[in-house]
């Protein structure tokens, strides 16, 4: 048991830790939790309070739970997500009271904007000093309670921030309102907290702008950042040809599979490598991940291609040339609903054009035209994503180009694509930032003899920002 919590408490960080304090507020007072600065400090007050114990982990299983550390759950307690969704649709189980989980509900659905307009609207009920830069909506919805501001019959204040700021978040207060017993459990369907509807938030959020005639008006806009906090990351599938039938071999390409699996493990995706598909195999695995179940509670898709290809199209490992937006098209909303509004990322390195006598060090991802001719009108960037949005393509060069392989390192637009990610999602860059990090980095490349150059070149209907959260 005590091994146990050791090493749930090890994996918490620290932003982890203080949504389970905050959870905790109806049993730990304020007061008493100061001094807690590790998940094993809280495990032992939980203790203390007669609220964890070897013969009773429901209230460790809930909090883990809410916070979505359902690896936790899986790896440790030993209890799924959905026998916790059961568990907890029965009335009386949930122990963490229903006017915590509506505030921390609101905590997840607030943007730096909307942190930014609280604490401007604060900035007179609490001192500057706990509204500083670092300061968290946690920390001010502990402040406002510190103030009695706030609390279970004390929501006006609240509720008129959100309704200035996001209306959106005022539906969330107006359910808890609504409750029989508010103070004491949260509707049926709460032990999800309504996903679908909680989708919908995400999506819209509510701003204002200043009218040439002054004053102000209201619009509904999209959220500037893609939701990236489902129970999913998401799938991430790489096609990898090194050996063909008809076609040289691809040496190198193992590495740039490899290098693309860590980095997109790492960014908590469920990885999957196929190796040397024929037009076949690749049918079957995107029809596969179209209809994949686990998109519903996914955050997006990625698929990554290596392999030759041609203009607007790359080749199977018997020699089927496809069209990029026959591999695209597979994954629009009408096609695979559960992707809708998500972003579907393609990384494809494979050259888009003319193949060029490589040197001793690099090989080109090409083969010739003349014997292989494809249509330019066919191999259109721009039609190769699909119209809608939410779409980005990531091409290792620009069309009728090639891009180059390094038969040991790797290709140079994957390697860099990989190192870049690495680097700078822990500064919270956007893809596209680190894109265009990306095709710097590649057009300065070039072959020991400086005469072979490669540009990469990115084609996207995003909406928003994508930006995934720090590992």
């Amino acid at each position: 048991f005590k091994k146990c919590l050791f090493t749930i408490g090890e994996q918490l960080d620290s932003e982890e830790l203080a949504s389970l304090k905050f959870l905790c507020l109806e049993h730990i007072p304020q007061k008493s939790q100061e001094h807690i600065k590790t998940g094993l400090m809280l495990f032992e007050k939980l203790q203390d309070k007669g609220m964890l114990e070897e013969n009773n982990l429901s209230f460790l299983k809930e909090l883990l739970f809410r916070i979505q550390r359902l690896d936790l759950l899986a790896n440790y307690l030993k209890v799924s997500q959905e026998e916790m969704e059961r568990e907890l649709q029965v009335p009386g189980k949930t122990q963490i009271f229903a006017y915590r989980l509506m505030l921390f509900q609101i905590s997840q659905d607030i943007t730096k904007e909307d942190l930014d307009s609280f604490k401007f609207f604060l900035s007179r009920k609490i001192p500057r000093s706990r509204l500083k830069d670092n300061v968290t909506f946690l920390d001010i919805l502990i402040e406002m309670e510190r103030k009695d501001i706030l609390g279970e019959r004390k929501l006006d204040t609240l509720k008129n921030i959100c309704d200035q700021i996001n209306k959106n978040l005022v539906k969330i207060i107006e359910d808890y309102e609504n409750l029989e017993e508010p103070h004491r459990s949260f509707p049926e369907a709460n032990s999800v907290l309504t996903c679908a509807f909680f989708d919908l938030l995400i999506q819209k959020r509510r701003c204002f702008y200043e009218c040439p005639g002054g004053g102000h008006s209201l619009a509904v806009k999209e959220a500037a950042v893609y939701r990236m906090d489902r129970k999913h990351r998401g799938h991430c599938v790489i096609v990898n040809n090194h050996n063909f039938t008809t076609q040289a071999a691809r040496p190198g390409t193992h590495r740039d599979a490899e290098s693309l699996k860590c980095v997109f493990q790492w960014l908590g995706f469920a990885v999957r490598v196929y190796d040397d598909v024929t037009k076949a195999d690749l049918e079957k695995a995107l029809q596969e991940y179209k209809s994949h179940p686990d998109h519903v509670d996914g955050d997006c898709f990625v698929c990554c291609i290596l392999t030759h290809g041609n203009l607007g199209a790359v080749y199977s490992s018997d020699g089927a040339l496809i069209p990029i937006q026959e591999i695209t098209s597979h994954f629009t909303a009408q096609q695979c609903p559960g992707l809708a509004h998500k972003p579907k990322l393609f990384f494809i390195q494979a050259c888009q054009g003319d193949e060029i006598q490589p040197s001793v060090s690099i090989e080109a991802d090409a083969l010739n035209p003349e014997k292989e001719p494809f249509s330019p009108r066919e191999g259109s960037l721009q039609d190769s994503i699909p119209v809608e949005a939410d779409f980005l393509l990531g091409l290792a060069t620009v069309p009728g180009y090639v891009s180059f392989r390094h038969p040991e390192k790797g290709s140079w637009y994957i390697q860099s694509l990989c190192n870049h990610l690495k680097d700078l999602v822990p500064r919270h860059e956007d893809i596209l930032s680190i894109l265009t990090a990306v095709n710097n980095d590649v057009s300065r490349q070039a072959d020991k003899d400086g005469t072979k150059k490669q540009m990469p070149q990115p084609a996207f209907t995003l909406r928003k920002k994508l930006i995934f959260p720090v590992p």
